[in-house]
């Protein structure tokens, strides 16, 4: 068996040393050979068991891949998005609407591998080339032809996608995001186009023809644009409801009507991104307007609770894009007070941090600055960036983040909405090295039923 983790090296196993983010594989030759490993396969070295010397180890691991597994990946659609926001949202409609139309299909992303159900969570949004072809097999094995995956752009500048051409290419927006490891937004664009040039040769481009940043991604493919301004597929109104949203669309100078019980602005572009993708799969418009209301947001997007006349939404917005859409979105309800707990993500892009607070200050009440995922950085430093340059003190600091929580949830009075950013779906917080078990409704729950009980 072919392994990059070391620590799944089992006796007779090849250990094949790949280079990461963060970490190196030959740092771990050692212990594969330690765990079993009977073959090394490296970029340099001289080890205790047989050992092929490569230029590029993952260039080498791609190259076996594609190979060894072309005719199964031939026989399968696959369906790549990538954009800053919605691409959680977006894949995993797509996922429940082909099975709902008896199109089985698997989903790759945030929020782990699905088939008929979940099957387990993953490191990475994209998952690494060998463990992504190791879920095409099951997939394949499954009778699960269709996949719908999560591309990002770091997958891409890593090469984890390399050499698998896609049936479809989708391209939700782009904002500001990961400028730490891109450095400016054109870099950023350039490396989520790359998805669209790996289009097989009949392959389809769905785009966003509202987005400024679009033209990246119109190549020379078979582009369909969908929008709620502009586009192929258009909205002609809408109109949003605290629970469902109604879209009048048009498709080749028809009108249609749907409902779904995705609620905001944003959401009708998650939507929108579906109906074109079906309409290009050659699904009939009936078809997709009978299955479009069935749909239901991934956990940890807009998740609500209601708590003694309050509303309290767990979501997942951690880019300034993601922030104003929420805020947009609950601003329509009716509402006295909205309050905010939300924190930075450490090891990421720094100049997102001042932006992001800017605006919660400006939006709301008051704004917790508390924890979410330091990683190696010094959380003090996340704060000081957080506020930088602001001169709003409606704000509280309280780096636990459980307790930052509470202090929220007790801010709620009447018709109040309290907003939980960050983490959403996130079951972990990550501290150093460390993954310590943690989740943003979990903890709401958790409060508000002792709070029910006390009183």
């Amino acid at each position: 068996m072919l392994r990059v983790d070391s620590r799944k090296v089992e006796k007779g196993d090849t250990f094949i040393a790949l280079k990461g983010i963060s970490s190196d594989g030959h740092d771990y030759i050692s212990k594969a050979i330690e765990n079993g490993a009977s073959k090394i396969i490296a970029e340099k070295g001289n080890y205790s068991v047989e050992t092929i010397l490569v230029k590029d180890t993952r260039e080498y691991l791609t190259n076996y891949l594609s190979q060894k597994y072309d005719k199964e990946l031939n026989e399968m659609t696959l369906i790549g998005i990538t954009g800053t926001n919605g691409k959680t949202t977006s894949a995993y409609l797509i996922y429940q609407a082909l099975n709902n139309l008896n199109i089985k299909c698997a989903y790759i992303g945030t929020i782990g591998f699905y088939l008929d159900k979940k099957i387990h969570d993953l490191p990475n949004t994209t998952p690494d080339i060998l463990e992504l072809y190791e879920m095409f097999m099951e997939c394949y094995n499954k009778g699960y032809k269709h996949i719908v995956l999560e591309v990002s752009s770091q997958a891409i500048s890593y090469k984890r996608v390399d050499k698998i051409l896609f049936d479809y290419a989708l391209f939700t927006n782009l904002t500001q995001d990961h400028l730490d490891y891109h450095k400016t937004m054109e870099n950023y664009a350039l490396a989520k186009q790359q998805l669209f040039k790996q289009l097989k040769k009949n392959g389809k481009a769905i785009i966003n023809a509202d987005d400024k940043n679009n033209h990246y991604f119109v190549l020379n493919n078979d582009n369909t644009f969908y929008g709620i301004n502009s586009g192929d597929v258009k909205v002609k109104s809408y109109v949003i409801n605290n629970n469902y949203t109604y879209i009048k669309y048009e498709y080749l100078n028809n009108e249609y009507e749907v409902t779904t019980n995705l609620v905001g602005k944003y959401n009708i572009y998650n939507i929108l991104l579906t109906i074109t993708l079906l309409i290009k799969m050659n699904i009939s418009i009936a078809e997709i307007n009978r299955i479009i209301p069935k749909l239901v947001s991934p956990v940890g997007r807009m998740d609500k609770i209601v708590y003694k006349n309050n509303l309290i939404v767990v979501d997942y917005a951690h880019t300034l894009d993601a922030m104003e859409n929420i805020v947009s979105t609950v601003s329509e309800i009716k509402h006295n007070n909205i309050y905010i707990v939300f924190g930075c993500t450490g090891d990421r892009d720094r100049t997102k941090r001042s932006m992001m607070t800017n605006y919660a200050l400006k939006n709301s009440k008051k704004v917790i600055i508390t924890n979410d995922d330091p990683h190696t950085e010094d959380v003090n430093q996340i704060v000081s960036d957080m506020l930088k340059n602001n001169t709003l003190t409606n704000y509280e600091i309280c780096l636990d983040r459980s307790l930052a929580i509470k202090k929220g949830i007790d801010l709620l009075k009447e018709n109040d909405i309290l907003l939980i950013l960050g983490k959403g779906h996130e079951e972990f917080m990550i501290v150093g090295k460390n993954k310590i078990p943690f989740n943003d409704m979990k903890e709401v729950k958790k409060y508000i039923n002792n709070s029910y009980v006390n009183n």
